[in-house]
């Protein structure tokens, strides 16, 4: 029960606290690679503790069941796989877009700012290709269950 307050507290703790020193180092007028640096592991160690925290539950849930093929099947693990690359490769493809089209809104804004409306109507809907990808996935996550 303790983990479920411990666990996000960590997490939380692990993305703030590179972004404080990163802050106190600008003020200073250091450079703030070493705190990105530090902002990537603690980054990469909440996904990590992410990733590992549910298999641990899977575990003993699978212990309680007498088998690991009561816990999990083939086609929910296959299911959940595509709903990880629908939501992943529609961001991918969203981040290119926006990546693309962003710089060209705020070209085309900065020559004449009554294009503003037209130029971010292209951005949103770079943006759009994301949601899709998400509602793709939670329809994919509820017919699993």
């Amino acid at each position: 029960m303790i983990t479920l307050f411990v666990l996000p507290l960590i997490a939380v703790v692990l993305m703030c606290v590179p972004f404080m020193l990163a802050a106190k180092r600008i003020k200073q007028g250091r450079s703030a690679k070493p705190a990105f640096i530090g902002n990537l592991c603690a980054f990469g160690g909440t996904m990590l503790a992410g990733i590992l925290v549910p298999f641990g539950k899977l575990a003993v849930f699978a212990a309680e069941e007498g088998s690991a093929a009561a816990a999990v099947s083939t086609g929910t693990g296959l299911g959940y796989i595509a709903a990880g690359l629908a939501v992943g490769l529609s961001c991918v493809g969203a981040g290119i877009a926006v990546g693309s089209g962003a710089p060209a809104a705020i070209g085309a804004t900065s020559e004449d700012p009554k294009n503003f409306v037209k130029a971010l109507i292209f951005v949103v809907l770079g943006e759009g290709v994301a949601l899709y990808g998400l509602l793709i996935s939670i329809l994919i996550v509820n017919n699993l269950g």
